[in-house]
């Protein structure tokens, strides 16, 4: 078996790969978008000490107002 990824602008092209999804002579996958949060899921899995979020955005807000100051 054959493993493709396109792009399916048209909506028509859609339906089409979706009746032959049904007619059992394809399989149709969805990918799953690679974002930051799963990003930073997988490394605080791998990661002993876990900053939580309020921990994150104090830190950033620290460096923003040293940038800012200047």
């Amino acid at each position: 078996m054959d493993a493709l990824r396109k792009d399916i602008p048209d909506p028509k092209a859609r339906r089409l790969l979706e009746e032959l999804e049904s007619l059992e002579l394809n399989a149709t996958k969805k990918d799953k978008k690679q974002g930051f949060q799963s990003l930073l899921k997988r490394l605080r899995k791998k990661s002993k000490a876990v900053p939580s979020f309020e921990e994150i955005t104090k830190e950033v807000e620290v460096v923003r107002s040293k940038r800012y100051v200047r």
